[in-house]
């Protein structure tokens, strides 16, 4: 692992427990802006740790320290996520500059850091999430393209595995979701937040039948012992 502290940081409430893994894309044209940036004290941001696309990994800020990577954010009630969660940067452009798939060395080194921090930290599935997933009216990482069946699949955070169409009932899906841990004050917002992480092949924010189904999938993934 390499070593690239930086200043922005600061200490965790006491007794703040880490239950929570937030993963981003930077964001920006190429892995060294993006490191100069989650390092530069003026910026005011950072993170954990950084993976880049060839599955090399750079820690930032050691995990008993919060670090400044979810911003304005909500999940499950509480608003100060970087209080209670470790954050993971992926280097990728984003949707500005060119998004594209995360490749397989850097899924591959996320799989086994996130394996690490789990064996660390209480850290339930569903509080496994994206910065979308925490700030679905500003943000879009890490997008359409991250593979959380993937990821799921490897034992880090919920999958649906079957889901059935459903009545897409605006009230009762903004119920479930919040019951999952977003925030639905904007239910477009969230819906499309939900669909870019469960339904990514259609992400347009539409309370339809088929993500319907999918959130009341979810749900039950919630509702298990342990999720």
């Amino acid at each position: 692992m390499i070593e690239r502290p930086s200043p922005n940081f600061d200490a965790r409430p006491a007794g703040r427990p880490i239950d929570m893994v937030v993963i981003h894309y930077t964001g920006m044209r190429s892995a060294k802006a993006a490191v100069a940036r989650l390092c530069d004290l003026e910026a005011g941001v950072s993170a954990h740790y950084v993976i880049d696309e060839d599955g090399s990994v750079t820690r930032l800020v050691g995990e008993a320290k919060r670090a400044w990577h979810a911003g304005q954010a909500w999940w499950r009630g509480e608003a100060d996520i970087n209080a209670r969660s470790i954050g993971v940067e992926l280097i990728n452009p984003g949707h500005e500059f060119g998004y594209r798939a995360f490749p397989e060395a850097q899924m591959g080194a996320l799989e086994g850091l996130a394996h690490d921090i789990l064996g660390r930290h209480p850290i339930a599935a569903r509080n496994v999430v994206g910065h979308a997933d925490v700030a679905p009216r500003r943000k879009r990482d890490p997008g359409e393209l991250f593979d959380w069946q993937r990821l799921a699949g490897a034992g880090v955070g919920l999958w649906p595995v079957a889901a059935t169409p459903a009545m897409a009932d605006p009230e009762a899906l903004r119920a479930m979701l919040a019951e999952v841990g977003y925030e639905t004050e904007d239910l477009a917002a969230t819906l499309t937040a939900f669909q870019r992480r469960f339904r990514p092949v259609r992400v347009d924010g539409a309370a339809d039948a088929e993500t319907a189904g999918l959130v009341a999938a979810v749900v039950a993934l919630c509702r298990q012992p342990g999720s």
